[in-house]
Order: structure tokens, then C-alpha cells, then sequence
């Protein structure tokens, strides 16, 4: 990859605006910027200042802007990097633009800038991804964990344990220069410690996944139980809006709604799903199924039953096939606000079929369970109390401020294959030769490398950068 070019590119979203700023970046971003603006001599300027004037094709005035100037290696990508704010029409954008390329520039490729600014030196790898996913972020939560990254918090913890590799790797290598004389450099004692100690951390870091991930996706959450049960309505109430249809027929969801609902800086996707239920006709079983479908899919499940009508042999029934491994289940009563206080005996119910609208069965379950809440979605009464336990329930004080999270499945599978190679040092240690031992560290050394960009391919660089927007 060559850096010879000077690349320009809308740095500013598409579309009409007040402002819109174009970027250049190369040895001749500045030369160009100076042939197309009349105002100072943009090359005779000091780095980091502003200049007033305008953009002229010939004699014919585009636009009025200011241009900043970032004297190379001072500058986003360590090369001259000029930027121009003009006015946000699109014909003026698209106008100014063609003539930087007919000077002399070429069309910036997708993340070429991030890109440039890791060949460069100014980011490695990992804090390159962390701007594509900050410019993503849409929750206070994923902005710090990318912000974090982007400052060099998790590169700074992955160098650390690398360097600790390499010490010993480099005495690996040595007693194998030494062979003849079976001399051992490197101790196995302290390595075995080492190693124990840096899969700690890389273990700590696969954990941390499920969390991160999370926070830059958002927590996929179901709203899921009987018909009429008021999903609808907890979806509405939770949302603060209209967002769901509500009818007292069962039935009325047919389809799957989705909507997001930001708690504590964390984004929960929320899906309000058809009731679960002998479906009645073919458009209901689909509905039916993709509920089932969604709960499979779902970090998080609110089931959810209308404490007034539902048994305790049908509620335990419902718990019972409905949770999942790997997904937490909060269970909530609904229409509390209905509940009478007590059941008189000449109602005419059968022991079995009392109903589980008694405070006396509501509170047995919720001893059965702490993901337990009573609430009524209409009168949205305990609807705060619910988003806590939500908030709760998906996050399990996990995030404290300060943590590194992965967030990347490409540094999960690295850190996995890094695990797999210091397990196989372990379990050789004592058995095999410095070569195999050898070969193991420095597998595990790659694949540390792979996350930071000290181990690349041009394939690996155009995945990961070919997914950035144009002009960043």
C-alpha cells in the first residue's frame, strides 16, 4: 500500500446542511488547496490555523469557506491534511470536490484516512476500529467503551502481556541456538507462571465479550407470555408512547414489534411478540413461531402474565418451557392494580384452578425467584422499577467505568486462539522440545499481534477498513 497520493472526500455526512467539510490528506494537500484558494498563501501558513477566503475555479467564485491546516506529522493521519468548511449545499460540495481531483487529488476509498493514520504510526489497529465503531456509538455506554479503546486502553494491556511473550520466547530461541550443549535459558517454572498469568487475563478478556458486545449492539429483549396478558401495553408504557396497538382481544399482535429503549446509557432492543398460545389459524402459528424464534435469539426475557386470570399450574407451566440456557428470565405480573386482596371460598373455584391473583401466591413466587416484579402496564405503576430490574438483569454490575471490554468478534477469535496456543505450552512444558515449545508462543504471539495491526495482511486491512464510511 502506497501513501504517495493525495486523497480527498466529504468528511461531513451526505445531504443539504449549513456546513459541509471536505478532506484532503497527502504531500500535496496543501499545494492543491493553495492553487484553488484565494485568500494567504495556504503553503507559507503555520500548522493548526485558519484562513478565510475563497474557492475559485479561474475567475468563477465557488463558494466562501475557511480552510484549517494540519502541517504533516501533526495531524489525524501524520500527513498534511487540509480541510475546507464550506456551505452545505450538495452541488457546491460536489463542485469544489471535482475541482481538488482535477488538481491533482483522487477520490478518498472507504476508511482510507483511519487507514492512512495506522500505516503511519498514529493508531494501531485496534484504535482504528474503535472509530469506526465510535462514530457508530448510539448510546452514552458504546461512545466510552469505543472512547476508551480509541485512547489505547486495550492496545496498552495486549502490549504488555506481548512484551512478556516475547522475553521469553527470545530465550526460547536462544537455547535452541545451543542445542548441542543442552543449555536451558528460560526457566520452565517462571514461564509456566507467566502463562498462567497472562491466560488469566486473556480469559477475563473472552468473558468480557458477551458484556461488550451487548453495549455496542444492544440487549436483544423479548416481551413474550399468553395472549392478553398486556404486552402491548408494557411496550407502550416501558417506551413512554403509543408505539403498539392495544385491544382487550387476544391475539391483536400478529407480528413482532421492535423498539429501543435506552436505560442507564445501555440500548435495549425490545421485541414485543404474538401471544404464545394454540395458534387458532395459519397466520397466528407464524406469529406464534417467530415469537419461539425470537425468545432463541434474545439475551433477555420478560415474560410476562396477567395475574388475574392465570393459574399457578399454567404460570409454573409457562416458566418452566420457556426458559432457555444462556438467556435470563424476569417474570412479571401484570394488572396487579386489578387483584382483589383475597379469594372468598363460595367463588366457586376448585382448589387447582384458583387463579394466581392472591397476594399470598404472588409472594410464593416471588419467592421462587429474584427476577420477579409486579407492575401494571396500564396504570404504569413499578414501570421504573421494571426498567431497573431490566438494566439489572442484562448488565449484573458488571460495568464499572474503567474495565476493558471486548467488543469485536475479531478480537474475540484472536484472544480464543491465543488461549488455545498457551494451553498447548502448558501442556508441553515438561514434555516436548524448546522448538515445539517455540512454535506454540509464537502462535500465540501472532495472533496478539493480529489484534493491534503488529501482524497484518493487505486482505486483513481492506475487511476491516473497506466497512468505515467514505471520508473517515
Amino acid at each position: 500500500m502506497t501513501n504517495d497520493q493525495t486523497i480527498v472526500a466529504l468528511a461531513t455526512p451526505n445531504g443539504t446542511g449549513a456546513i459541509g467539510i471536505i478532506r484532503l490528506s497527502g504531500p500535496e494537500a496543501i499545494t492543491i488547496a493553495t492553487s484553488i484558494f484565494k485568500g494567504k498563501d495556504l503553503t507559507k501558513q503555520a500548522s493548526h490555523t485558519i484562513h478565510f477566503g475563497n474557492i475559485v475555479d479561474e475567475d468563477i467564485v465557488l463558494d466562501e469557506v475557511l480552510i484549517s491546516l494540519f502541517i504533516a506529522p501533526k495531524s489525524y493521519t501524520r500527513e498534511n491534511v487540509v480541510e475546507i468548511s464550506c456551505h452545505g449545499s450538495a452541488y457546491i460540495i460536489e463542485s469544489i470536490i471535482k475541482l481538488l481531483i482535477k488538481k491533482g487529488a483522487r477520490s478518498a476509498k472507504a476508511g482510507e484516512f483511519t487507514l492512512r493514520a495506522f500505516l503511519n504510526g498514529q493508531l494501531d489497529l485496534s484504535q482504528a476500529e474503535a472509530v469506526a465503531d465510535l462514530i457508530a456509538s448510539n448510546s452514552k455506554a458504546s461512545q466510552q467503551v469505543a472512547l476508551q479503546q480509541l485512547r489505547g486502553g486495550f492496545s496498552t494491556q495486549l502490549q504488555g502481556l506481548r512484551d512478556q511473550l516475547v522475553q521469553f520466547a527470545s530465550l526460547i530461541e536462544l537455547e535452541l541456538d545451543f542445542a548441542e550443549e543442552d543449555v536451558e535459558f528460560a526457566n520452565r517454572d517462571q514461564l509456566k507462571k507467566l502463562i498462567h498469568e497472562i491466560n488469566q487475563v486473556i480469559v477475563k478478556l473472552i468473558s468480557s465479550f458477551e458484556l461488550g458486545n451487548a453495549i455496542k449492539q444492544g440487549v436483544n429483549t423479548v416481551i413474550a407470555g399468553r395472549p392478553n396478558a398486556g404486552k402491548s401495553t408494557l411496550l407502550n408504557a416501558l417506551l413512554n408512547e403509543e408505539r403498539a396497538i392495544v385491544s382487550h382481544l387476544p391475539g391483536t399482535t400478529r407480528d413482532t414489534i421492535e423498539e429501543v429503549l435506552n436505560i442507564n446509557g445501555i440500548n435495549f432492543r425490545l421485541i414485543d411478540t404474538a401471544g404464545i398460545r394454540e395458534a387458532t389459524d395459519a397466520i397466528e402459528q407464524i406469529g406464534v413461531q417467530r415469537t419461539m424464534e425470537k425468545i432463541s435469539q434474545s439475551a433477555l426475557l420478560v415474560y410476562l402474565f396477567d395475574a388475574e386470570q392465570i393459574t399457578i399450574e399454567e404460570l409454573n407451566q409457562d416458566i418452566e418451557s420457556l426458559q432457555k440456557p444462556g438467556i435470563t428470565m424476569l417474570v412479571v405480573a401484570n394488572k396487579i392494580d386489578l387483584l382483589e386482596e383475597s379469594e372468598s371460598p363460595e367463588d366457586g373455584k376448585s382448589e387447582s384452578k384458583k387463579k394466581a391473583s392472591s397476594s399470598s401466591k404472588l409472594s410464593d413466587l416471588g419467592l421462587r425467584t429474584s427476577n420477579f416484579l409486579r407492575v401494571s402496564a396500564k396504570e404504569k405503576l413499578n414501570i421504573d422499577e421494571l426498567k431497573q430490574k431490566i438494566y439489572s438483569a442484562a448488565i449484573k454490575d458488571q460495568l464499572t467505568g474503567d474495565e476493558t471490554l471486548v467488543t469485536n468478534i475479531r478480537h474475540l477469535e484472536a484472544l480464543q486462539k491465543t488461549e488455545e496456543a498457551l494451553i498447548r505450552v502448558l501442556n508441553g512444558i515438561d514434555t516436548v522440545t524448546s522448538d515445539f515449545l517455540s512454535m506454540d508462543i509464537k502462535q500465540a504471539l501472532h495472533y496478539l499481534g493480529e489484534i493491534t495491526g503488529a501482524v497484518t495482511t493487505d486482505d486483513l486491512l481492506e475487511n476491516i477498513f473497506s466497512k468505515f464510511c467514505i471520508g473517515k
